[in-house]
């Protein structure tokens, strides 16, 4: 690995280290913060389970005084959901329940309102019809573990199980976390970080421990609601007027937290409660080293093969339409996961797994060849999918692995 410590051609400077073959990531690092209206980030990447790229640069605050650090985490917003679906994905392994178990057997008030027969599959799938809350939660409720799982045992299907698909936003997490805690007791903010956290020795928490210094953390420059109504082209019209209109289901999906701009989830109230879904606080290095282990079987964490198997298996659609009802688009789930799918491609085949995060962020495995990935901004982009900063560092990665592997003579792969 070669050290870097240069300025970019606009005095940002790039730190970190890449591995002989990767130096071009590293320039398109550069060329983010030049051309891309990159504030602060950070990119690392695991090959063949060893760190190949760890890269930081800019700043971690919107007054650009204070430098982005080599220990610098930040909220990853939809990324947690990588790092829940891997505690599940552990739990899963280890008898705790399986997939096609039904919820309601292990948490029996779950069973309302029709709600019985919704499998652990189907929640992990985002087709389980429950994407929606009424009303909006303050960290106080979320804090609340019996108010919250009353709360979530009371609510009502969106749609019938299986024949749709949803972006279960902030739910899917909750709905985890109260799966793992009837069946072991622990939430999912505990089981993930003594089950994966800890023997990966991962800085990354769901639920921000009161003993992280605030300077650890980036300060989110996050886009406002005007920004949306303002970039209908990248989030698509469609998608932006459900989410302002209040009966809708993507409403009701996306606006489940007290909060008046996305900002406030800078807050140190909404960072220290589990929102297993949205707000895991961490660095790339850590997002990629776990999809790094995971793209290699998940050895180290004890996954099953099975389980294994299932994260790379081909998705399976619903049943109905496969229009997401929540963002309006063509997705596919599995796992807790996004997988590739028409409207969202990444890895070499179907067998990639990974997670978006509202603003740019993207972590994700390809075991096809090995490769862990993650990208953790601070300035929060306005794309659904494949924000332009993120999409550059990827295509740099697979260039630099093509590269490498026609060097070798090894099967050549593509983004």
């Amino acid at each position: 690995m070669s050290n870097i410590s240069a300025p970019s051609a606009d005095a940002v400077t790039i730190h970190g280290t890449v591995a002989p073959g990767f130096d071009p990531v590293r320039e398109v690092f550069a060329e983010n913060f030049r051309d891309r209206n990159e504030l602060g980030a950070a990119v690392a990447v695991y090959s063949h389970g060893e760190p190949v790229v760890d890269l930081w640069g800019g700043y971690r605050d919107t007054d650009r005084e204070h430098p982005w650090e080599a220990d610098t985490m930040v909220l990853v917003a939809s990324g947690t959901k990588g790092m829940t679906a891997a505690a599940i994905a552990v739990a899963l392994s280890r008898g705790l329940f399986a997939l096609d178990d039904r919820i309601a057997d292990y948490w029996p008030a779950f069973a309302q309102h029709g709600k019985g027969k919704v499998t652990v599959r189907q929640l992990l799938s985002h087709k389980a019809g429950l994407a929606t809350l009424d009303g909006r939660l303050s960290p106080e409720q979320i804090a609340d573990t019996e108010f919250l799982s009353d709360l979530l045992a009371s609510e009502e299907l969106d749609w019938e199980p299986g024949t749709r698909q949803g972006y279960h936003a902030f739910t899917l997490g909750w709905y985890a976390s109260e799966l793992l805690r009837h069946t072991d007791g622990r939430t999912l903010g505990q089981f993930f970080a003594e089950e994966v956290a800890e023997p990966l020795d991962l800085e990354f928490y769901i639920g921000l421990p009161e003993k992280i210094p605030t300077e650890r953390v980036a300060e989110l420059d996050a886009f406002g609601y005007l920004d949306m109504l303002l970039n209908l082209r990248t989030l698509s019209p469609r998608f932006v007027l459900s989410f302002f209109n209040p009966w809708s289901v993507t409403s009701r999906a996306l606006n489940v937290l007290d909060t008046r701009r996305p900002a406030d989830l800078n807050s140190p109230e909404f960072r220290a409660v589990e929102i297993p879904s949205g707000n895991g606080i961490g660095t790339a290095r850590a997002m990629a080293r776990l999809y790094g282990e995971l793209a290699t079987g998940g050895e180290v964490l004890g996954l099953d093969e099975d389980v294994f198997a299932e994260l790379i298996a081909p998705p399976v659609p619903p049943s109905g339409a496969r229009r997401d009802v929540v963002i309006g688009m063509e997705t596919a789930y599995a796992m807790g996961y996004s997988k590739p799918s028409p409207d969202f491609r990444f890895g070499t085949s179907d067998a990639a797994f990974g997670t978006p995060g509202a603003g740019g962020s993207f972590g994700f495995a390809d075991p096809d060849v090995e490769l862990g990935f993650a990208y953790t901004p601070n300035r929060l982009g306005l794309h659904l999918k494949d924000d332009p900063r993120e999409v550059a560092l990827r295509e740099a990665v697979y260039e630099c692995i093509e590269r490498r592997s026609s060097e070798t003579d090894s099967p050549r792969t593509r983004p």
